[in-house]
């Protein structure tokens, strides 16, 4: 996944640690889906986005769900973290 120019409302930035590609990021305003508790945050890849936790170092990200509907993730570690003045 990599980084996706068309972000809706960014808040913020952050470049993942192994392969070095930037992704941008938003909050999660999609109407309650069950996600929005666990998942605050969009995060932009180059087919959309996924819901995803951004903290300083790291990011909890949705990749998939499995069959019974729960969210499959993976831990990214991050790098030069930049929040936008809102």
């Amino acid at each position: 996944m990599a980084y996706w120019t068309h972000t809706q409302k960014p808040i913020g930035a952050f470049q993942e640690k192994e392969v070095g590609n930037w992704f941008e990021y938003s909050i999660n305003d999609d109407p309650y889906n069950g996600f929005n508790e666990d998942f605050p945050h969009k995060i932009w890849v180059c087919d959309g986005y996924r819901y995803g936790h951004v903290l300083k170092t790291r990011v909890v990200i949705c990749i998939d769900e499995d069959e019974y509907g729960l969210p499959v993730t993976q831990k990214w570690y991050t790098k030069k973290h930049r929040e936008y003045a809102v």
